[in-house]
């Protein structure tokens, strides 16, 4: 069964694992989206993630549709974690999963997801700099937007 959340403690990456394994498949696959330490050559201590929760979860519940279309026969299995709140180096901002008898769909599907979470789904993400600034960064190609301060 497919899965779809949003989820403000860390992920737990083996159970969204378990969530889409079994017997049946021939590939599970998987993507991580991690908080890492640079950013358009700026030195990043952290990230705070927000989203328009309602519309996120319906647009990524319609990207996993989408993506179990896209493959003929047997469709994938997928399962999708965003994390909200702040986060820290290092940790899981998004995990994504999916199965499937064979890999080639596996890893397409893989790759559809998110892809089309990072155009589509309404989460923000705010970027924490090391020189005590904060932005905006626009996910669909990590460019920070200046921060307008009232």
């Amino acid at each position: 069964m497919n899965h779809v959340a949003l989820v403000t403690e860390p992920i737990d990456v083996a159970a969204l694992l378990a969530r889409v394994s079994s017997p049946t498949v021939g590939a599970v696959v998987s993507f991580l989206g991690t908080v890492r330490n640079v950013n358009n050559n700026r030195v990043v201590t952290g990230i705070e993630y927000s989203a328009y929760e309602e519309m996120a979860q319906r647009e990524m519940r319609a990207i996993v549709a989408e993506a179990a279309a896209n493959v003929e026969n047997v469709p994938p299995t997928i399962a999708i974690e965003h994390r909200l709140g702040e986060l820290s180096l290092g940790d899981v901002s998004v995990a994504i999963a999916v199965s499937h008898p064979h890999r080639a769909p596996a890893l397409d599907a893989c790759r559809y997801v998110i892809e089309e979470l990072k155009k589509r789904v309404p989460i923000w993400k705010r970027e924490h700099y090391a020189d005590g600034t904060r932005a905006w960064v626009d996910n669909r190609n990590s460019v920070a937007m200046p921060e307008v301060i009232h």
